[in-house]
């Protein structure tokens, strides 16, 4: 359903009946890693007119992965983030 390295890929599915009777199929609720289970790996500063993805691209090398620096950085709003000059933390979950 997702790609193997979605923020979604891992969740499991659980499904409603409506009275109907149809079944509706989602994803449960992803929850934000704990930041005391985070392993910072290092820090990305935004350029001018960079967007998560473009930072996430040169951090990560993965630019869909943008969703990782918003994860590692809880107190920012996406729209936040993206000011010149700002640095993000980049992390990974400790194992």
């Amino acid at each position: 359903m997702f790609e193997r390295d979605s923020r979604y890929a891992a969740l499991p599915l659980a499904s409603h009946t409506e009275p109907d009777g149809r079944e509706i199929v989602y994803v449960t609720r992803r929850f934000l890693p704990r930041t005391d289970r985070l392993l910072a790996t290092g820090r990305v500063r935004l350029r001018e007119g960079d967007r998560l993805e473009l930072a996430a691209s040169r951090a990560l090398s993965q630019p869909e992965a943008w969703w990782r620096l918003m994860d590692a950085n809880p107190g920012l709003h996406p729209q936040d983030a993206e000011y010149p000059g700002s640095e993000l933390i980049v992390a990974v979950e400790a194992p």
